[in-house]
């Protein structure tokens, strides 16, 4: 499944692990994250985040 990156924070949404805090049970796609979902540790949209390359190093 492909890594979500938040352009604003820098948080990494990974679906195999999911967002429990917001009851977002692991293995949720994020295209399937509800339309009013946002970044836990900053806020930002769903529009803030870009898929990124499992290749890619930080």
């Amino acid at each position: 499944m492909i890594r979500y990156k938040c352009g604003v924070c820098g948080y990494i949404y990974d679906p195999m692990m999911g967002d429990e805090s917001r009851g977002i049970k692991p293995g949720t796609p994020f295209e399937e994250l509800p339309p009013g979902w946002r970044c836990p540790v900053c806020g930002a949209p769903k529009s803030q985040f870009y898929p990124i390359d499992e290749d890619m190093e930080w």
